[in-house]
């Protein structure tokens, strides 16, 4: 497998031929497939008059419902210029102060201990470098700064529907860069275990809160075709989503 600079090469490519497809998708409110929304859940606290930053913005909708709940400075940074675009007129008409084209491993000019809140929806799982991006995320902090992130839980591409049944068909407990099955493209996507998010935030200062993995499926979901990546059916035994609360020790 590629070392991490070619990986991110991939991945931006990826990203610049398909971001269309994501536009507007897995944005605040929400937290992911079948998972439960942020006006459910209540994780934020206060936001109005807070400095934000979005790890992983993509097409700006995160960022503009942090607008709308009243945050004072909206930030973000992207991998993907053709995401960084169409966040800038997602939010035209909001008062932003910096939308960065970076991966998340680098810092391309974020202030440090300076921000309230950081977070990251359904993007974190895309960094090359865990340890980095979250002493990274850990620096731009203020001191007891908020920080929640949403991905994709670790278990759900471990199983795979097949003759009618789900199967385990990967293992879980081996951790690497590995083809990503849900593209279209060709993306690179890191395994990693629940347990490494948990422990590398806590090595790198943070004091965990809320570990959320609950599924929600609505009573009226169609239940649709099973062998889809985020089929009901999957989502009844096993979460897609899981949700981190921490903040800076």
């Amino acid at each position: 497998m590629e070392n991490a600079q070619k990986i991110l090469e991939v991945n931006k490519a990826g990203w610049e031929r398909s971001a269309e497809r994501f536009f507007g998708r897995t944005a605040l409110p929400e937290y992911g497939p079948h998972a439960y929304r942020e006006d459910q859940l209540h994780l934020f606290d206060v936001i109005e008059g807070k400095k934000v930053l979005d790890i992983g913005c993509g097409s700006g909708h995160s960022l503009y419902y942090m607008a709308q709940q009243g945050a004072k400075e909206l930030w973000g940074l992207d991998i993907s210029e053709k995401q960084i675009i169409t966040s800038r007129d997602v939010l035209k008409e909001q008062k932003v102060s910096q939308l960065f084209v970076s991966p998340m491993e680098e810092n391309p000019g974020v202030p440090t201990n300076y921000f309230d809140i950081v977070y990251s929806i359904y993007a974190l799982g895309w960094t090359v470098d865990l340890r980095q991006t979250l002493t990274n995320i850990f620096s731009y902090l203020k001191p007891n700064g908020l920080f929640i992130f949403s991905w994709e839980h670790p278990m759900h591409d471990r199983v795979t529907y097949k003759d009618g049944d789900y199967i385990l068909h990967k293992s879980y407990l081996e951790e690497g860069p590995e083809w990503n099955e849900a593209w279209p493209d060709r993306v690179i996507t890191h395994h990693i275990k629940l347990s490494t998010y948990v422990n590398t935030l806590i090595e790198c200062g943070f004091k965990v809160e809320k570990i959320i993995d609950d599924v929600h499926i609505p009573e009226e979901s169609n239940q649709g075709d099973p062998s889809k990546w985020y089929a009901t059916q999957k989502a009844a035994i096993l979460p897609p989503t899981f949700i981190v609360k921490a903040r800076k020790g």
